[in-house]
């Protein structure tokens, strides 16, 4: 049975509630967003002050940073309203999601009430984040069961890949498949079903095993700044690490749910951690003194303004003062931090026998022995555990993946050892002779998982949606490369050139793979994808190289470098066979203009692309001003009588103020993406279906368009640009190098001194773009911007 999402209600307009209806509408559903009405009034006040509550939150989630709503746009199909004036308007919602106080019984008398409203094919779900399922619904009729579950977000919900769903013992079955579907396929989540068990699981482990990090901090005198530095990215986690994530959470939020939590577990005998006198009093203490987290300005950490700049002084945990912070140095982290891959890192890591070592091996001893204590009571298998705990909180690894890592005999024994309990069915399964919970096949591609029921491996479920580069490559289908590039066949006569380097920034390897692409599009293969799945699309250019020729006055090689990379791009728009991109992350500079080289772009929803050149003193040179001028300028020319200067002046704008999409929606609307160009939610199908798309293309008779002509408005408009250029000047806003890339830019653009607009030949740009580059690269403060950026990752402003 089919459930289609066409109207959603979100009940609750708080953090989590206006971001669960920023999502909605950023996919194109029409939502309703209800809260309590405005203390102080009463029914039949104007709706702008009934809803008072809901339009406040609905202006600080436009104002949120990062971005909650993909297109300013979005909120247009958000209407606000209250529950006890608006509630009728859900007669016809297809979804109803609750997000209201984590309070049973004003969610159990919600629910009475939207029992009495719902249609009859209404799905209602409720984004507890630990109440029982079951609970919630009690008293509420079967056929509402039925409709019912638990669909647990992550804040914020645009951005954090865990959707955690919940069935209700009565679930449809059918409802439950149509949910998980809607959760991966539309909002493009990584969706994990969970039991109806305290705190479901990402935040069962936050809860236990985060709290256990934090007391052995305490009892063993680790500073704030020593436990962020090891439990980060060393370990393949974010940098918000451990202290800097509890601020993020707040303190009190901290209290409330392992109070909670305690009690909701009393056959947990983990639970004891949860109410440690060390890390109990601090928080407590934390909270009576107003240190609740970032939300309050001070927590773990404080922002300290000081005349050599802003600081983030550390919470000294024994005498509860903010002291200025300390780099932090340990012998073992200095030796093993540059290993790869990052299980490798852990494994050399836990062995160290200094301070840095011994924190990291009772971490991960006591997190892995927990989740093999949680397994068969809050999931059933072992991929939906290490998945929640990856999609939640953006770990690189899950638990049972790093017990692998480390080796499963081995790590069992040293945890014994030390105290921390190991599973039964773990021993079991190493009695049986399975040495690891992950099955490998001959190519070393993953292919089983052990199940504990069954005591021996089971096919590990994959979506086909899904393509894995590091499979591909196991299976031996890489065609040829270099070190930063290779060509890889995807099957079904498709060629992935993938990219490499360090933040696949494009150097002369990517540019050499490539030519060698479009040869084999010649020699038969049907169609090219451009993608990577590293963190990043592209960083752009390798700007280290133009900084050296042009130091060395290598004028020649400059101008020959991004001649080869114009006509790679203007190679790849007329191959023969089609040729897509596959954009996500950031794609800037340089990897805005290989997003822009192909017949179809298929991008991630969170694609961050931009033209940003003038951060290091340059400007597009690698087809960039000409692909805007195509894009943006050329179809309002065609249309008789229009007024170019206010889209030129757009144009013009993005790159001098090296302006960044928030979005792939947004990008769409700044021209980066054409209304053909397909926008993917689901990082995981981003391959496949930009796979799909040049077989589609390749399939209906694909004929390449050739270079044509762009739109050049010539002096006047010129003089218009660089008249704006003088006044930001004269206010202050921009240097007079910002002056003189800009004024290129304008050149550019314009297509020079023309005395008259007209159409020119797109290579009459790229020659323009190509000089006024090569002219900036002999500016020495273009030169010091490139060199600032390479050492500080930051633009300078000379």
């Amino acid at each position: 049975m089919a459930f289609p999402i066409r109207h959603a209600a979100v009940i609750g307009s708080g953090t989590m509630g206006s971001g669960i209806a920023a999502l909605l509408a950023g996919v194109g559903v029409r939502v309703t967003l209800l809260d309590i009405p405005a203390p102080d009034t009463r029914p039949g006040d104007p709706p702008e002050q009934r809803n008072a509550l809901v339009l406040k939150n609905l202006d600080a989630l436009q104002k949120s940073r990062p971005a909650q709503l993909f297109h300013p746009a979005d909120l247009d199909r958000i209407t606000p309203g209250n529950l006890d004036d608006d509630l009728e308007r859900l007669h016809d919602a297809d979804w109803i999601v609750e997000a209201v106080v984590e309070n049973l019984a004003v969610k159990q008398d919600l629910m009475a009430r939207l029992e009495a409203v719902r249609a009859p094919h209404a799905i209602v779900s409720t984004n507890t984040s630990g109440l029982s399922i079951h609970a919630i619904a009690e008293g509420r009729g079967d056929d509402f069961k039925r409709h019912f579950l638990g669909t647990h977000f992550f804040n914020p919900p645009r951005y954090l890949k865990l959707l955690e769903i919940i069935p209700h013992e009565m679930t449809d079955p059918d409802v439950l498949h149509a949910m998980i579907e809607y959760g991966r396929t539309v909002l493009g989540k990584g969706v994990v079903l969970c039991k109806d068990t305290p705190n479901f699981i990402a935040n069962r482990f936050i809860s236990v095993a985060g709290t256990f990090g934090v007391n052995y901090a305490l009892e063993h005198g680790y500073s704030v700044g020593e436990v962020d530095a090891l439990t980060g990215p060393l370990i393949g986690r974010p940098k918000t690490a451990t202290f800097r994530l509890f601020d993020l959470i707040g303190a009190d939020i901290m209290v409330h749910v392992n109070r909670n939590l305690y009690a909701a577990i009393p056959h947990d005998e983990a639970r004891e951690v949860l109410t440690h006198p060390a890390s109990r009093t601090l928080l407590e203490t934390m909270l009576e003194r107003g240190m609740l987290g970032n939300k309050a300005g001070q927590g773990f950490y404080k922002r300290v303004d000081t005349p050599e700049g802003r600081e983030f002084w550390e919470l000294n945990l024994q005498t509860l003062e903010y002291e200025p912070p300390t780099k932090v140095r340990f012998e073992s982290v200095g030796q093993h931090r540059k290993i790869e891959p990052v299980g490798e890192r852990i494994k050399a890591m836990v062995s160290a026998e200094d301070r840095a070592g011994q924190y990291l091996w009772h971490l991960h001893a006591f997190y892995l022995s927990y989740a093999a204590r949680c397994l068969g009571e809050i999931a059933d298998d072992i991929p939906s555990i290490d998945n929640a705990n990856k999609w939640g909180f953006n770990h690189e690894l899950g638990p049972f993946e790093i017990w692998d890592a480390l080796g499963v005999a081995e790590t069992a024994a040293r945890m014994e050892a030390d105290g921390y309990p190991v599973a039964p069915w773990v021993k079991e399964m190493l009695a049986s002779g399975h040495a690891t919970f992950y099955q490998r096949d001959e190519a070393g591609v993953v292919a089983g998982v052990y199940d504990p029921k069954r005591g021996g491996y089971v096919p590990l479920h994959k979506d086909p949606r899904s393509i894995v580069i590091a499979d591909l490559r196991a299976a031996g289908k890489r065609i040829e490369g270099m070190a930063g590039a290779s060509l890889i066949d995807m099957g079904d006569g498709i060629l992935l050139l993938e990219f490499h380097t360090k933040a696949n920034a494009i150097d002369a390897d990517i540019i050499a793979m490539g030519w060698k692409a479009l040869e084999h599009l010649e020699r038969g293969y049907n169609g090219l994808v451009i993608g990577n799945q590293g963190e990043h699309f592209s960083a752009g250019a390798n700007i280290f190289l133009i900084a050296m020729l042009a130091q060395q006055q290598e004028w020649d090689k400059i101008e020959a470098t991004t001649r080869e990379l114009q006509n790679l791009f203007q190679a790849m728009r007329a191959a023969p066979r089609p040729v897509i991109t596959a954009p996500f992350g950031m794609a800037l500079g340089g990897g805005a203009e290989m997003a822009m080289a192909g017949a179809r772009s298929v991008a991630h929803a969170e694609l961050y692309i931009g033209l940003v050149e003038i951060g290091v003193g340059l400007l597009p040179a690698g087809t960039g001003c000409k692909e805007m001028l195509r894009r943006v300028i050329n179809p309002v020319m065609e249309t008789p009588n229009a007024d170019v200067l206010p889209h030129l002046q757009r144009v013009f704008e993005m790159l001098a103020l090296a302006q960044v999409s928030e979005s792939a929606k947004q990008a769409r609307s700044m021209g980066f993406l054409r209304e053909s160009d397909r926008i993917v939610l689901n990082k995981d199908f981003l391959l496949a279906e930009a796979k799909r798309e040049a077989l589609h293309l390749a399939a209906g008779g694909y004929t390449p368009q050739p270079a044509g002509k762009v739109w050049a408005a010539g002096r006047d408009a010129l003089a218009a640009l660089r008249l704006g250029v003088y006044s930001m000047h004269e206010a202050g806003y921009a240097t007079d190098h910002d002056v003189l890339i800009a004024n290129k830019i304008a050149h550019v653009l314009c297509g020079g001194d023309l005395s008259e607009p007209g159409w020119v030949p797109e290579q009459y740009i790229l020659d323009l773009e190509r000089e006024a580059f090569v002219e900036l690269c002999h500016e020495p403060k273009t030169i010091e911007r490139i060199m600032h950026m390479l050492q500080y990752s930051k633009p300078l402003r000379n």
